[in-house]
């Protein structure tokens, strides 16, 4: 996808009725911050390429997936649609961002020049699940927690360092629950929202989440707090009441997930 000319092509000889633009490069803070380049451009290529391929070869809908650090880090939470652009973005994760931005926009202009295009935005929650990358190198939060409690059980550590104070809030879900949004979306001929948010609607801090995940890797050691450390927004909690009036709901509670997504880390990464 980051070949513009390759695109084209591709969704040309396809022809598909409908387009689903997951793909992404993605990372927690270590690589936003230390690729700001790479984040910015890359992204940035592989939603206008699909996007301008989709409408050069006639695919009436597209499904956009943006990403919840579009929204300004001051914004007050629950995160409501209506605040995209509305301030400056979170620097730890600012080139990402501003892709995911380009792209939703890129839909809204070509939505507006051409109303027979139905080409729309969700904007999930922070994601995670079962193929997720547990790569401490490039690896988003919850994955993150995962690969670092489980190296301490097998090694027998008795500490397991958390960024900041742990206070920090973040919403997750599964990504089978996105999954299940997603097939509606694209299946039913009931309109949603042309922006939407995605997610549970209620969020955990930082802490908490390992303490989940010690419990269900089977853990019991102690945690302590790198204060010097990056933490990105105090809280990312976006609104769900777009998605209640659409009538969707993810349905895995945060054990069931991490139980789901610990069971695959086990039978992939595991050593």
């Amino acid at each position: 996808m980051l070949d513009a000319a390759s695109t084209a092509s591709f969704v040309r000889e396809l022809r598909p009725d409908v387009v689903v633009h997951a793909a992404g490069l993605v990372g927690g803070i270590q690589a936003n911050m230390a690729q700001p380049v790479n984040f910015l451009v890359a992204n940035i290529q592989m939603g206008q390429n699909i996007v301008l391929a989709a409408h050069a070869a006639g695919v009436p809908r597209l499904l956009n997936l943006g990403s919840s650090c579009m929204y300004p880090r001051a914004a007050p939470n629950p995160l409501v649609e209506e605040l995209v652009l509305a301030g400056e973005l979170e620097p730890t994760n600012e080139g990402y961002a501003l892709a995911k931005i380009v792209t939703a926009r890129l839909c809204d202009y070509i939505r507006r020049e051409d109303p027979s295009r139905r080409y729309q935005t969700v904007i999930p929650c922070n994601l995670y699940g079962r193929h997720d990358s547990f790569d401490p190198r490039n690896s988003h939060l919850v994955p993150a927690i995962i690969h670092k409690v489980h190296v301490a059980r097998q090694s027998g550590a008795q500490t397991v360092e958390i960024w900041g104070d742990g206070t920090a809030r973040r919403e997750f879900m599964y990504a089978g629950d996105v999954a299940d949004a997603i097939a509606r979306h694209v299946s039913e001929d009931k309109p949603a929202p042309d922006l939407m948010n995605l997610g549970p609607g209620t969020d955990h801090s930082i802490n908490e989440y390992y303490e989940a995940v010690a419990r269900v890797v089977g853990w019991n050691g102690r945690f302590v707090h790198a204060l010097d450390k990056p933490v990105g927004m105090r809280q990312k909690l976006v609104s769900t009441r777009r998605q209640s009036v659409w009538g969707w709901q993810p349905q895995t509670s945060l054990e069931e997930g991490l139980t789901l997504t610990y069971q695959h880390y086990l039978e992939t990464c595991a050593t």
